[in-house]
């Protein structure tokens, strides 16, 4: 198959979306959202043909819950668009005023878009939305491959919002997707470097993986979302169950849920007893080391083994382990996590400093749920992805991630001495 045809209008459609005015892109993005607002009715129907489809495959319960969409999701798609818009245009924002050792020579760093971003995701329809709308409003062209399980979804809404695009005056070719279940075409994409400028991959860890060993197209992604907990010696108690119980258990599906629960085992005996009952009463397989197993004594609790704590479950499955202090806690973070987002549950303000300074991980959180590592939560209006990476971006990436810089500098016949 050949995409050369659709990636040359996104190149050439990058062009002038580098050029549109904050007020031009605003009023794109809010026909956009009304739109969608307007075929939530047909956005459903066809999101349920994928959902049909997908248990009949017997796709995992995490990913039916990831491709699922329903009104209030479909809301909160309109709504960060709408948040999106209230957002600083970043497109010509001052980075950085040099002051040169050349008399009459003016410079400064300024952020321009990427251009051209290919975003190549699976099962989460509200990715299409959130990709498009983030990507106009740093001025970038998209390009947008879903995977099998939500063709019908992405179809439907990247028409819907493509349309509306254009009535309100986005450039043709700006939103590029790519109608295709057939797994050549992300080789070929990958391939696609004069068109595309970055590449951002959303999904399993098998995928992430491909792409970064085969894309001629720089990459920009996380490798896995193995979270962590620690409940630390000091901590209040009716905190720290809210907090793991909304950690592992409010969508165990996403990459910011925890797979491990680590408990400092001064603690270890009023704690573990209420957790393991708060998991096991909303089906959490739990599988805990030797000491979790005597503290708590209950055979539903499965043994731990080396592989575990290196496992990201993505499902209602979470590892717990008694730590001595909390140095060990943060070795074991540290050796065995992904960098993504982990979490001290803790009243001691000198053991959450540590914490925070120690853990080398894209957000560290004190006293609240990993699941809150959010582009939305984080004021960003929505995110394109969660990078644990250090180059060029790390964590939540929004308008901002989505940008790169170019010198400016004026002068009166300077030349180099």
């Amino acid at each position: 198959m050949d995409f050369s045809t659709q990636l040359s209008a996104a190149k050439q459609a990058s062009k002038h979306l580098g050029l549109l005015t904050p007020k031009q892109k605003n009023d794109i993005l809010k026909a956009m959202a009304q739109a969608l607002a307007d075929s939530t009715d047909k956005i459903l129907f066809h999101n349920s043909i994928d959902i049909e489809a997908a248990k009949q495959s017997k796709i995992s319960p995490a990913l039916l819950d990831r491709l699922t969409l329903t009104k209030e999701r479909i809301k909160d798609m309109v709504d960060s668009i709408e948040k999106l818009i209230l957002l600083p245009d970043p497109i010509g924002q001052e980075v950085e005023k040099l002051k040169p050792q050349e008399e009459n020579l003016s410079v400064k760093k300024i952020r321009v878009p990427l251009g051209v971003i290919a975003i190549i995701y699976e099962a989460r329809p509200n990715v299409s939305v959130d990709a498009a709308s983030l990507c106009l409003k740093s001025g970038n062209a998209v390009v947008l491959k879903g995977g099998s399980e939500a063709i019908e979804s992405n179809r439907v809404l990247v028409q819907i919002i493509y349309e509306a695009g254009i009535k309100a005056g986005l450039p043709e070719g700006a939103i590029c997707f790519i109608d295709s279940i057939d797994r050549s075409a992300v080789n070929e994409l990958l391939a696609l470097d004069k068109f595309i400028d970055l590449i951002i991959p959303r999904g399993s860890h098998d995928l992430v993986t491909f792409i970064k060993k085969n894309s001629l197209i720089p990459v920009l992604s996380h490798g896995s979302g193995l979270c962590h907990l620690y409940i630390d010696k000091s901590c209040d108690l009716d905190l720290a169950i809210k907090i793991a119980v909304n950690a592992k258990c409010q969508r165990p599906g996403v990459c910011n849920a925890i797979e491990t629960l680590l408990v400092h085992k001064d603690i270890a005996d009023k704690f573990l007893p209420i957790i393991c009952n708060e998991y096991l009463k909303r089906g959490v397989i739990i599988k805990g080391d030797e000491q979790v197993r005597h503290t708590v004594a209950n055979s539903k609790i499965q043994e731990a083994v080396e592989e575990d704590w290196a496992a990201e479950y993505h499902d209602l499955v979470i590892s717990i382990k008694v730590v001595d202090s909390l140095e060990e806690a943060i070795d074991h973070i540290n050796k065995y996590g992904s960098q993504h987002t982990d979490a001290i549950v803790t009243n001691d303000k000198v053991a959450a400093e540590i914490f925070v300074a120690e853990v080398d991980s894209a957000a560290v959180m004190v006293n609240v749920s990993t699941r809150l590592h959010d582009g939305s939560v984080f004021g960003l209006g929505s995110e394109i992805g969660i990078s644990t990476q250090k180059l060029h971006a790390r964590g939540a990436m929004g308008i901002q991630e989505l940008t790169t810089t170019k010198y400016i500098v004026y002068g009166n016949g300077n030349v180099r001495k």
